[in-house]
């Protein structure tokens, strides 16, 4: 019976990690240690901070219209927040349908961006209203469909985001442009410095 030989118990005879919980815990966390140690004493200065102002960037307020102007169900169309690529917009009277962002006394005036949010299709004239229903689509790339009631999610179509909604503010009978809620299709940034 001396015959038989002692189990090897090697990690690599096993195939396998024979390094404990404990160990392991232990081995990881001095090596952390080690280098964010030498991490400071190589590249020093780098984990001091610094005070800096911060950049604020604030939307312009635009005057986009006037109350007394809009018709129910007839878009008035503005860019925003400049005059720059993909900023195409609308602001449309919904007539006595309340809207999420809406503003005026049926809260029912809102604006939003004309371009879809999967590939930028262009949607002018696709504004529809059918009963208690508001919608700006179908895209005519993949037939995107964004609900306008409800802060322009998306209703049916192949995008993944609702549709940019301008934030309005009213001041007596005028309608101002003051802010955006969503990404512009095309920008990384709404609001790019001049």
């Amino acid at each position: 019976m001396n015959d038989v030989k002692k189990e090897d118990k090697s990690a690599a005879a096993h195939g396998k990690c024979m390094v404990s919980r404990r160990q392991f815990l232990l081995y990881s966390g001095a090596s952390a240690a080690a280098v964010s140690t030498v991490s400071i004493s190589l590249f020093p200065g780098t984990s001091e901070a610094k005070t800096m102002k911060a950049k604020v960037l604030g939307y312009p307020r635009k005057l986009i219209a006037k109350l007394s102007d809009l018709k129910d169900h007839q878009p008035v169309n503005f860019n925003y927040p400049n005059d720059g690529p993909n900023t195409s917009c609308m602001v449309v009277k919904m007539g006595n349908v309340k809207s999420g962002g809406g503003i005026g006394a049926k809260s029912d005036v809102v604006a939003f961006s004309y371009l879809c949010t999967h590939q930028g299709g262009p949607m002018q004239g696709t504004y529809k209203a059918v009963e208690d229903q508001r919608v700006l689509g179908q895209c005519p790339l993949h037939l995107s469909t964004y609900d306008l009631r409800r802060h322009g999610i998306i209703v049916s179509g192949q995008a993944y985001q609702s549709i940019p909604q301008v934030l309005l503010e009213l001041e007596g009978d005028n309608i101002y442009a003051v802010g955006m809620m969503g990404l512009l299709f095309g920008h990384r940034e709404n609001l790019m410095e001049s």
